[in-house]
């Protein structure tokens, strides 16, 4: 019964996200905002939504360390399986913008959240700035839409179906898309609580912390909107959108998904130590080395694409060998810190080193 109590919130999680993100679009478009606004903020508020309601259900029930662990699992999830996953399948491109803004708030964000659980807890006032930083992220995506392409608009219009202009002002339209959120939204509180109830009991019964089980199953089944998202967007040829999904996607965790549970926590949200040591830094370590990934030619290549699925495999085998006490956790430890990291370290600066030289080029 724990395990289809999970599953069926998985279920109710995916489905209402889908829900939501459709109506919500469509209502966007029907009331004149624009295609890219849309998509960097309502879709990727929507991709987002089951980490915001597992996290703010766990954050509002006590269960701090399950939101902290569906926050930081979710960004880890995203960067090195979503990524890494869509890049094997085909080489990504990457918007320059990417690079030069989003990149930058992310790992901004990052910090941000290392700083403000310094003290071991994220509170109402670190939830509000971190929620204040999503609102100024969204008002300067809003202005900065003011300079989209038509051809950016088509390919939103393409991708999210925005409506003729008959058809967005029809009354009988608006009403099914405002009904397809509010089922989306009903869809994910119900799967949200069946979600948490299912994890905390199989994190009882295996003995693993609810950190664990937040970073692992329940990231991954909260991530599968951003991995759906991005894999279709890969297949459909649109390789800009899948990486774009998922760098605003982590900027909404982290900002908005922190943000409101710190608000709401009557205690705030606790920051493990093991999560203050070595789960956030992975996190943070991820969004630096988009940078590097990403500024090589503006893609990802299919070897990097391997790189990242290899170190989310080595990630998750970390924590399955620290939450058993396993003996083989020294040698592990010792290989990666002192052979593979830096290894990779090495052959990203090198990589872009000669990707900045041949750019100088004339």
């Amino acid at each position: 019964m724990t395990l289809l109590l999970f599953v069926a919130g998985l279920l109710l999680l995916i489905a209402g996200a889908e829900f939501l993100v459709r109506g919500a679009s469509r209502i966007a478009v029907a009331v004149g905002i624009s295609p890219l606004v849309v998509g960097l903020t309502v879709v990727a508020l929507g991709t987002s939504s089951p980490e915001i309601a597992v996290s703010l259900m766990a954050a509002f029930k006590g269960q701090g360390d399950l939101a902290m662990g569906n926050v930081v699992g979710s960004n880890i999830f995203n960067i090195l399986l979503v990524l890494g996953a869509c890049a094997v399948f085909a080489p990504l491109v990457v918007a320059q913008k990417l690079v030069r803004f989003d990149v930058p708030v992310l790992i901004g964000a990052s910090v941000a959240l290392i700083l403000l659980g310094w003290d071991g807890r994220v509170d109402w006032l670190d939830g509000a700035m971190l929620f204040i930083g999503l609102v100024a992220y969204n008002l300067f995506v809003i202005r900065q839409s003011r300079r989209e392409t038509k051809r950016i608009k088509k390919e939103y219009e393409k991708e999210y179906g925005a409506p003729s202009e008959d058809e967005a002002h029809r009354t009988g339209a608006l009403l099914r898309s405002i009904l397809l959120v509010i089922v989306g939204f009903a869809m994910l509180t119900v799967g949200s609580r069946f979600l948490i109830d299912g994890a905390v009991a199989i994190a009882t019964w295996l003995g693993m912390s609810q950190l664990v089980i937040g970073l692992t199953i329940v990231a991954a089944g909260t991530g599968l909107p951003e991995a759906a998202t991005s894999i279709v967007a890969a297949i459909r040829g649109q390789r800009d959108m899948a990486v774009g999904n998922v760098v605003g996607s982590n900027i909404y965790n982290i900002l908005g998904v922190m943000g409101l549970a710190g608000m709401i926590s009557p205690d705030g949200v606790p920051v493990a130590e093991s999560a203050f040591r070595f789960d956030l830094p992975v996190a943070l370590a991820c969004a630096v080395a988009c940078l590097p990934v990403f500024f090589n030619g503006y893609r990802i290549a299919r070897w990097e694409g391997a790189m990242f699925l290899a170190y989310y495999a080595a990630y998750v085998s970390f924590l399955i060998l620290d939450a058993t006490a396993a003996t083989a956790l020294t040698s592990f430890t010792n290989v990666m810190a002192g052979f593979v990291i830096p290894l990779t370290a090495v052959t990203l600066v090198v990589v872009t080193w000669r990707q900045w030289k041949h750019r100088q080029k004339p």
